[in-house]
């Protein structure tokens, strides 16, 4: 059997993208703590790591619903594809999502007061993602692309005046999600929820989901490719 215990759990996912259904499972965060050691985590959160080793070398037997090979992807198709997978999506959904969060903040905020608290949040996310994302698409994603392509000086310097910022934004609108996750008690439904509270919550599990898949293929994948470049 192989050991995990010693790689980072972005290596683990970026390697198999099915263990992130085994880190989802355990509530490991594979995206903006995808530099941590899976024993490190582990540990840290009481989890049994011989159990979480033994799926990780089963994972013919995980379901997943992306299959592609990331990691051999080039730089410059990898950006795009971000774009035209994750980035766009924001765009669509976000002010949707935005309207119904404060709606069931308002109808139901007295007797769940974490609605006011998860409004909050997402209120902020609502602002910094779409512009990070403009950041990427009109400045960072065009200087990754041109130094693949011709290896300019400018576009490297360019990578790394920006590529600790965009980590560290990352960990902020993660991070504000996390919160968002542990207020609604992991996306649980109460007993008097409208049809809107219901389909409030599983757009924003979603939202959470495909905003782990597009942090890890920047932070472990495409970020690392970029730093090569540079």
């Amino acid at each position: 059997m192989k050991s995990f215990k010693e790689l980072t759990v972005g290596e683990i996912v970026t390697e198999d993208f099915r263990a992130a259904e085994v880190f989802k499972k355990a509530g490991i965060d594979f995206c903006c703590g995808g530099n941590r050691r899976l024993n490190v985590v582990a540990g840290e959160k009481n989890l049994d790591i011989d159990k979480i080793e033994k799926e990780l070398n089963n994972l013919d037997k995980v379901v997943s619903t992306i299959q592609s090979n990331f990691k051999e992807w080039n730089p410059d198709f990898l950006c795009d594809y971000i774009v035209n997978e994750f980035h766009n999506k924001v765009y669509r959904v976000l002010p949707q999502l935005m309207e119904y969060v404060n709606k069931i903040a308002q109808v139901h905020g007295a007797n769940h007061p974490e609605l006011i608290k998860i409004a909050e949040h997402f209120s902020m996310i609502n602002i910094e993602l779409p512009t990070h994302q403009k950041q990427e698409e009109q400045v960072f994603f065009p200087a990754i692309k041109d130094a693949f392509k011709t290896g300019s000086p400018d576009a490297i310097q360019i990578i790394v005046s920006q590529i600790s910022l965009m980590t560290d934004e990352h960990e902020i609108i993660g991070g504000t999600m996390d919160k968002i996750e542990q207020l609604s008690r992991h996306y649980a439904i109460p007993e008097d929820a409208c049809n809107t509270y219901r389909i409030t919550y599983e757009m924003l599990k979603e939202f959470e989901d495909d905003l782990h898949t597009h942090v890890h293929l920047e932070n472990n994948i495409l970020f690392p490719k970029a730093l090569k470049l540079a």
